[in-house]
């Protein structure tokens, strides 16, 4: 499929002064929030499910069932919290959503908290946004002014209020368990589960964590219409999703494209094709964490099925193009020391798994050629998936060992 840029999610990007409420509600800000008061939740869960929206931060779980299960949640008192700690090394959307579009995350909150009974709700923003935090907490402002949020809410019976709570730059505070920590006045650890944060989340009570791209993708979809937002895609991806490339090509940036697109096609009719004409060696979708896939696999859709197949993920929607000047190795270890920098420190696996793989892999980078260095980084690798506390050490292999299985002869380039 030819692939080309959709405006569905982003269509109010650059269309309003995101400082201006009047503006959004002007292009029917605010008006599906307005009719979900009208509807009865289960409606609205079921359309949403529906939509196929799955989570847009990395894990892809099926955003109507997570809303499902939270509403069966028992509790007079919910939180929901909007994951806008986009750590992750390469990815960049939910910064445009913040900059260009915040009120479609106030409004994607407020249909979420309604349809999952939640009574108070954070924006957990990275400290690197900080010259966007001004940007939600007049979005917030304003849309108390304007009846939004408050208690009985349009006269509804509902209430809903909201607030924004700065990170202090770590990456592990993506991690539900670690931002609910930091939120608390605690070092940004994971949680063990179960409990879950569905049940046992902020404060002790039932909290429901969403990434800004999901929470900014409900009234988006609504707006445009479910039936007609099924018809893009795939089937077991349907819709848009919105991707950040970055790397060797010569157009990057931030696309709203439809599932179903090659990588191919990505890089060169929606990027512009590779910097100065080089080729491609390899790129690596969805963060740091996400799998390196070789340049000969890029015939491969950016869809869940499709890429898991393959043992790769749509992860994040972040794509990072290598050319051939590249080294594997020199990039794996930048992106292994970015894990050892970032581990909270908490569980051994994860702490000791991430500095003995990055000075092994500094090893092969400054000539020990040595097959037993790959075999061993790869069974710490293994280990670290294996018994890990939380996503940070259980997904860090996923570079390492997709590498491995892909690209093996290039680590002694």
């Amino acid at each position: 499929m030819a692939v080309k840029t959709q405006r569905i999610l982003t269509k109010k990007f650059k269309e309003y002064d995101p400082m201006s409420i009047e503006g959004y509600i002007s292009l029917g800000g605010f008006k599906q929030f307005e009719n979900c008061l009208n509807r009865k939740s289960e409606d609205v869960i079921e359309d949403i499910k529906k939509s196929g929206i799955r989570g847009r931060g990395g894990a892809g779980y099926p955003t109507g069932i997570k809303l499902e299960q939270s509403k069966v949640v028992p509790g007079e008192k919910k939180y929901i919290i909007c994951n806008a700690d986009e750590g992750e090394p390469g990815t960049y959307k939910d910064r445009q959503f913040i900059e260009f579009d915040p009120y479609s995350i106030v409004e994607g909150m407020l249909i979420s908290a309604l349809v999952a009974d939640a009574t108070d709700g954070y924006i957990y923003v990275r400290e690197e946004y900080f010259h966007l935090h001004g940007l939600l907490h007049n979005a917030i402002q304003k849309t108390q002014e304007a009846g939004y949020l408050g208690t009985n809410i349009k006269g509804s019976g509902f209430n809903f209020s909201l607030e924004v709570f700065s990170g202090a730059g770590a990456y592990v505070c993506g991690e539900g368990g670690a931002l609910i920590e930091s939120i608390e006045g605690n070092p940004g650890k994971p949680r063990k589960k179960p409990p879950y944060t569905k049940v046992r989340g902020l404060f002790q009570l039932p909290t429901l964590v969403m990434n800004v791209e999901t929470l900014a993708a409900i009234p988006a979809v609504l707006e445009f219409g479910v039936e007609k937002y099924m018809k893009l895609g795939t089937p077991d991806s349907i819709g848009t999703k919105v991707i950040s490339v970055s790397g060797k090509v010569n157009k990057p940036g931030a696309f709203e494209v439809e599932f179903g697109a090659s990588l191919n096609d990505i890089i060169n009719e929606l990027c512009g094709g590779m910097k100065d004409g080089a080729k491609p060696k390899f790129l690596q979708i969805g963060g740091a964490s996400g799998p390196i896939v070789p340049a000969h696999e890029f015939d491969l859709r950016l869809c869940y099925q499709e890429l898991w197949e393959h043992g790769f993920d749509v992860g994040s929607g972040a794509i990072v193009v290598a050319d051939e000047s590249v080294r594997l190795v020199d990039y794996l270890e930048t992106v292994y020391e970015f894990f050892l920098d970032e581990s909270c420190g908490k569980c051994t696996p994860c702490r000791e798994g991430n500095r003995q793989i990055t000075h092994i892999l500094g090893r092969i980078a400054h000539g020990e050629h040595d097959d037993a260095l790959i075999a061993k980084a790869e069974k710490y690798a293994r280990l670290m998936k294996e018994v890990s506390f939380c996503g940070l050490g259980k997904t860090a292999n996923a570079p390492l060992l997709s590498a491995i299985k892909n690209m093996r002869e290039s680590f002694f380039e």
